[in-house]
């Protein structure tokens, strides 16, 4: 009798145990099915702003997108012009920007993982990385005006591109630092074993295995300096007419846009859409093509 008893007291607390199982799975799959319906309504809400934002570009830009607004200059108010003086002084501070800024960022990114682990000074760069990371594109406008305009009293293509190099720095230092410390130590272990010095391994075998991820970060950042308007206002401020000089005020095209978009002239109103959908598939096509260089094997 007792056996019997005891087998069916060890049949009813494994049974307790498998329905209190139960209940836990289906308490999990509750909040699974909450948390995965949550999300799927995060992005559904992103997605149509996004869209829409995309479709109302397409609507009101892509029809002024003519030769004339790709190869004139920016015209008087009422006047037939085009956008070419702005895209071009945007093109010249952005690609003069991103070559300043690319190897003071990618060589602080790799102090930060090869040389700086465990000092005092890799651990106050990160600090102050982060700041300017998260920093308001106005403040560092704010910034090169002061040390800059204020001092030489003349806005200039070249304040425009120290503002814009600001911004360029910390996103290269973020992602090569990122990038690199996902690179396996075994690799550089490999590379020690066989006699070759750290410079060598840093060229040869970090950078070139972190390659995708490093040149990712810069078209991020090429691509979040297009657009920047604020730091531009107080720098290079804009310029009517056509110049290639960027020691004189140099116009820009978000500044152009800003411009043309709060005046009364619908010519300039129809230019400053132009500009925002050349923007808007510039900027589409430099994040398209980082995420194909991510999905890149290391």
């Amino acid at each position: 009798m007792s056996a019997i008893s005891s087998s069916n007291r060890g049949a009813a607390s494994a049974a307790d145990i498998e329905r209190a199982r139960a209940a836990k799975f289906r308490g999990r799959k509750r909040v699974n099915y909450v948390a995965l319906t949550l999300s799927l309504a995060a992005m559904a809400f992103g997605l149509v702003w996004l869209l829409w934002i995309l479709f109302e570009t397409a609507r009101l830009g892509l029809g002024g997108i003519t030769w004339a607004a790709l190869t004139e200059m920016t015209p008087a108010p009422n006047e037939p012009g085009g956008l070419a003086n702005a895209m071009l002084g945007s093109l010249m501070m952005v690609l003069a920007a991103t070559f300043i800024a690319t190897p003071i960022g990618i060589m602080a990114g790799v102090y930060l993982v090869e040389y700086g682990t465990r000092g005092w000074l890799g651990n106050v760069t990160r600090f102050v990385n982060d700041i300017l990371l998260s920093a308001p594109s106005i403040v560092i406008g704010l910034f090169v005006y002061a040390v800059v305009v204020a001092r030489f009293k003349q806005f200039s293509g070249w304040a425009g591109v120290a503002a814009l190099a600001l911004i360029v720095i910390p996103v290269v230092i973020r992602t090569t630092d990122n990038m690199l410390a996902l690179v396996p130590s075994a690799l550089r272990e490999a590379a020690y074993a066989l006699g070759a010095p750290k410079w060598k391994v840093i060229i040869s075998i970090t950078l070139r295995a972190a390659r995708a991820g490093v040149v990712t970060g810069v078209l991020l950042a090429v691509a979040r300096i297009s657009g920047e308007t604020a730091p531009l206002l107080f720098t290079a401020l804009n310029n009517q007419f056509f110049t290639a000089d960027l020691s004189e005020p140099m116009a820009s095209l978000p500044v152009t846009i800003f411009k043309f978009a709060m005046s009364p002239y619908e010519n300039w109103q129809q230019l400053a859409w132009a500009g925002v959908a050349l923007i808007t598939i510039a900027v589409l096509g430099l994040n398209i093509l980082a995420r194909v260089l991510t999905r890149a094997k290391i």
